[in-house]
């Protein structure tokens, strides 16, 4: 009796030292700005740990999530954590890999890139563009979202054919895709960058700028919350939004990935993270888009 009281008293023990850590370690990365989930497999089958060793050569899969784009991304209101179709992406190829999940989550769509550039991502998730194209192996998009101009009511602005004009001012997320495009696209007017895209409609105002451009969903979010403008008729671009692996990992690692949003698509789970996120003007891509 005695010996069983002493083992079960070293059994508890031992699990109130184990949430100890894990609580420790949850605090001190939400100090550093980076979330850390824990994945397991989803299937029955063995992860393949070839493809687990080109996807997370340093043990945990590192998604890039950016949260400047509310379609992909956002800060859950209770938990602080991101939530949004690129996290259940991200949880889902973890799972498959038989890896933990480790999500560094950044304000803009540059940063996200320069997180895979610079080594401090594994994936992400970005509009496809030739300039990232460079440094970045894109799979198939799996969601088609859309980039609009936005200006306030009294502008005679009316269409998008006046956009590229001499001395209109366009502003825009500093490396998000609209901005890559728009600098190839536009002649004549002058692209002012602002640091992240949901600070684009403020610097708008406050710079007293002609348009500001973005995903239509944030424009329409930040349109109503200072009043007084009005979203232009027509979008400028779809942008196809895919995930992305650093071109250094090869070609196999390319391939299981576009391979796994392919098969996301197919099997609804994107229109279905979609719904639950409650996103709204997303659609899901097809296997030609």
């Amino acid at each position: 009796m005695k010996t069983f009281t002493t083992l079960k008293y070293r059994t508890a023990l031992l699990s109130a030292l184990a949430v100890l850590l894990t609580c420790n370690a949850a605090a001190q990365a939400q100090t550093s700005g980076t979330t850390i989930m824990q994945a397991t497999s989803s299937t029955a089958q063995p992860a393949d740990k070839s493809m687990a060793a080109l996807f997370a050569p340093h043990g945990a899969l590192r998604a890039s999530i950016n949260l400047g784009n509310p379609v992909l991304a956002n800060l859950d209101p209770k938990t602080g954590a991101p939530v949004g179709v690129s996290v259940d992406l991200a949880t889902e190829l973890a799972k498959r890999l038989g890896v933990p999940l480790q999500l560094v989550a950044v304000k803009s769509a540059g940063n996200s890139v320069e997180n895979i550039e610079q080594d401090k991502a594994d994936i992400g998730f970005f509009a496809v563009d030739p300039k990232r194209a460079q440094e970045i192996s894109f799979t198939g998009p799996y969601v088609l979202i859309e980039g609009f101009y936005a200006v306030r009511n009294e502008s005679p602005i009316t269409g998008n054919e006046q956009v590229d004009k001499p001395g209109i001012t366009v502003a825009v997320g500093k490396g998000s895709a609209y901005d890559l495009f728009l600098t190839r696209e536009l002649r004549q007017a002058t692209i002012v960058r602002i640091p992240t895209s949901p600070a684009v409609v403020q610097g708008f105002l406050d710079q007293h700028l002609s348009v500001a451009a973005g995903v239509k969903q944030q424009l329409e979010q930040d349109a109503a919350k200072v009043g007084g403008m009005r979203i232009l008729p027509q979008r400028f671009m779809v942008i196809r939004q895919a995930m992305g692996v650093p071109k250094a990992r090869g070609d196999a690692a390319a391939a299981y990935l576009a391979s796994f949003v392919e098969e996301m698509k197919a099997s609804g789970f994107v229109a279905a993270s979609l719904a639950k996120n409650g996103i709204e003007g997303a659609i899901v891509a097809r296997a030609n888009d």
